[in-house]
């Protein structure tokens, strides 16, 4: 389990960085936001990567170890909702650049 979340983070950082190398500002809107998906996976692969562990235990569970740490689950919660509002601004800005400047090169110099 701890390859395949290790492989996933891995391919979201590598597409992400890939697109954010490209030219155009929609790629590099789309490359942040993987970016942004691979952090919180890797926030979230923190807290405890066990199948068989419950994230909540009754008052009666005595294994106190298998519990699912909490803080990562509300950093990643915090994350998602950042970058939402992160990712609609961008958007927008990239909106108005091509709106005014004709094109969507980071730039601003490249053609059509």
């Amino acid at each position: 389990m701890e390859a395949l979340a290790a492989c996933t983070v891995a391919v979201l950082v590598a597409c992400g960085v890939y697109l954010l190398l490209r030219a155009r500002t929609f790629s590099v809107v789309v490359g942040l936001s993987l970016l942004s998906y691979a952090v919180n996976l890797f926030l979230f692969f923190t807290g405890r990567l066990l199948a068989s562990a419950p994230p909540l235990v009754g008052s009666g569970a005595g294994a106190e170890g298998a519990i699912a740490d909490p803080l990562p689950q509300a950093l990643v919660l915090t994350a998602i909702v950042i970058g939402f509002a992160m990712t609609a601004f961008v958007l927008i800005l990239a909106l108005r650049a091509r709106g005014e400047l004709g094109n969507d090169h980071v730039d601003g110099k490249g053609g059509r």
